[in-house]
């Protein structure tokens, strides 16, 4: 399947759904790509201050990393393109229209947005909701 680029062909089809785990965000100073990769994180992003994962707070919690705040994953099943524009401001925007935090890693089939854990089925409803409307 192609990547998509039009919006509102994007917008029609997120087929938004919410991954089982929950995640957490952890910096860890001076620590080269690959550091703790026994923890299978979900992703991971080089930083000056250090490198940041996203991985499971059952194991964050197991390697004792220090984390705040606990998110669940939404994931689009829409296959979009890394060249689609608009995407992310429409779905970010819906959320903080609705008072709830995103935090969005764009992968190379689909997009997944990490909203607060308490707030993830109030956001996948919204993002249904969205997507019905186009």
């Amino acid at each position: 399947m192609n990547a998509v680029t039009d919006l509102d062909t994007l917008i029609q089809n997120l087929e938004p759904r919410i991954l089982p785990a929950t995640y957490v965000f952890c910096s860890l100073e001076d620590a080269d790509y690959g550091a703790l990769s026994h923890t299978s994180p979900l992703a991971s992003f080089a930083e000056p201050e250090g490198l940041t994962l996203v991985l499971t707070r059952e194991s964050a919690d197991q390697e004792g990393l220090a984390y705040e705040g606990a998110f669940r994953c939404i994931s689009l099943q829409v296959h979009s393109s890394l060249e689609a524009v608009g995407l992310t401001a429409a779905v970010t925007g819906e959320l903080a229209a609705n008072d709830i935090s995103a935090n969005v890693i764009a992968g190379y089939h689909h997009d997944h947005i990490f909203v607060p854990s308490h707030q993830a089925e109030p956001a996948l409803r919204l993002l249904e909701t969205m997507s019905s409307r186009r």
